[in-house]
């Protein structure tokens, strides 16, 4: 039965106080009815994970959170956004000593299927073999041997990555890292008009009827797991959070020693590394300040009412974040018990197979930051920001466009840009494996301003592509790169195959 007089706005439900009740009876009852069906030894896990949705759906019923007046939005003043500069190790320290404070956690609930692989995305070869993974394992071995510190990592799974990564995990047995999982809430799905829960039946094993409910569960989940109190009994104060496929997301001395230098009383409690915008991009929600507090805004929060604040965001909000969060410890443990961590709350609209729609009721992890007294953004160098979304992003991460170095990317001393390309590539490079089958070799592309690729495009061996290159195969034709081809400031279009000259 549908719920009565619901009127949509934006982004989330207005309901009548009947709706309203009536919308949580059906939901607690679908709730106590799927832990009837729940395994003995899973009852514990279930309670938790359900109790957490109930929360998330009954503020959404009653949108009671206080919504923000759209026209006291500005950019945060400076001495909320500190300068790079101003947090580089100015002098000699003792590293190990930082790096013992620290936690490291990667968020790793996320498959490969985008890319057209199967399993975590983490387990994509992404560089000379190694996997993201495999490059990060690197990353804090090296700071351990290195230092003689004690730097463990920590990943977040999801109920789809969890079993596999745990299982991924054997071959590090070996490396001087001590790797832990632990694995963040699974919640219900439900459908969009009745709101009623999708699945019947915890046992039923029904993957497709629930949802890990975005990184924002972090705070909560690392807290279930018994690991952020362990690690604040073995005297860590601090953890570095990002995402996996992040390749820029290292461990910054710099940022670790000025947390940690500061007097007790001006310790920060959240950090966020926030970087300049570039014309490439146009996801990543901005740092803002409302009633002198900074917040998380993301575009897709903005009113088509307010569009005006849509271009202020490209003019004004100049900075965004890259999801590389810095944050005590002890804080995270006081938010959590003191049920301070209200994020908002995001929609996610979904079609299931048989064309039924439904919602998934998901938090960022970075719109904490409100919740944090002592909360401060770093402006960080593009360097600090690789991500791997697309196969365009991997043709830049495994050119010769950067170096590696025990599992960190440095950019190549031979580029002459600050920027890296904007590459575009269509619909045939989106799976890893068609893609990999489009190039003989990846181009030299240190001179490469910006490539667009379209249809039915192979790329022979050492080609070089310098300015930009735009190479446009229309419908039932092809357009062959031959091997030693170098390309600069050219459109190509047609069935052509291109000679060098």
């Amino acid at each position: 039965m549908e719920i009565p007089e619901i009127r949509r706005r934006h982004d989330s439900y207005n309901f009548s106080n009947l709706a309203k009740h009536e919308a949580k009876e059906g939901c607690y009852s679908d709730i106590n009815s799927l832990l009837e069906t729940c395994p003995k030894e899973k009852l514990d896990e279930f309670r938790k994970n359900l109790i957490g949705f109930k929360q998330l759906f009954s503020r959404m019923v009653d949108d009671d959170e206080p919504h923000l007046n759209w026209n006291s939005i500005s950019p945060p003043p400076k001495e909320l956004i500190k300068t790079y500069e101003e947090v580089m190790l100015k002098s000699s320290t003792d590293v190990k000593k930082l790096l013992d404070k620290l936690v490291v956690v990667k968020l790793n609930g996320g498959l490969g299927t985008s890319m057209g692989c199967t399993g975590p995305k983490s387990v994509i070869t992404v560089r000379n073999e190694f996997t993201f993974l495999d490059m990060q394992v690197q990353q804090i071995e090296f700071l351990n041997k290195k230092y003689g510190s004690n730097i463990p990592l920590v990943l977040m799974n999801s109920f789809n990555t969890h079993e596999d990564t745990k299982n991924l995990l054997r071959k590090y047995i070996h490396v001087n890292v001590n790797l832990h999982c632990f694995q963040q809430s699974q919640y219900p799905r439900i459908y969009k008009e009745s709101l009623r829960i999708v699945t019947k039946s915890i046992s039923s094993g029904e993957v497709g009827s629930w949802y890990p409910p975005g990184h924002g569960d972090m705070y909560q989940a690392f807290y279930n797991s018994g690991l952020l109190e362990q690690f604040i009994a073995e005297g860590k104060e601090y953890v570095f959070v990002s995402n996996i496929d992040n390749l820029g997301a290292t461990v910054d001395i710099s940022i670790l020693n000025y947390l940690l230098t500061l007097p007790m009383e001006e310790r920060c409690d959240f950090v966020m590394e926030v970087t300049d915008k570039t014309r490439a991009d146009v996801k990543g929600g901005t740092l803002i300040e409302v009633e002198k507090k900074l917040r998380l805004l993301e575009i897709a929060q903005v009113p088509k009412e307010h569009s005006f604040l849509i271009r202020q965001f490209h003019i004004c909000f100049r900075i965004f974040n890259t999801n590389n969060l810095w944050i005590r410890l002890e804080a995270i443990k006081q938010a959590v018990e003191e049920n301070t961590l209200h994020l908002e709350l995001i929609l996610n609209h979904k079609q299931l197979d048989n064309g039924e729609k439904i919602i998934q009721i998901e938090t960022a992890i970075g719109a904490a930051i409100k919740c944090f007294n002592k909360a401060i953004g770093v402006n960080v160098p593009r360097s600090r920001f690789l991500p791997v979304k697309t196969c365009s992003d991997l043709l830049l991460i495994t050119s010769n466009l950067y170096h590696m170095n025990n599992g960190t990317l440095t950019m190549n001393p031979k580029r002459n840009f600050l920027t890296t390309p904007l590459v575009q590539l269509g619909e045939r490079f989106q799976k890893v494996k068609e893609y990999l089958n489009r190039f003989e070799t990846i181009p030299d592309i240190i001179e490469l301003d910006h490539l667009t690729v379209a249809g039915d495009v192979t790329f022979g061996r050492n080609v070089t592509l310098k300015g930009t290159v735009i190479i446009i195969a229309n419908h039932g034709e092809r357009i062959d790169i031959p091997s030693g081809a170098v390309l600069e400031n050219k459109i190509v279009s047609g069935n052509l195959r291109i000679l060098n000259h």
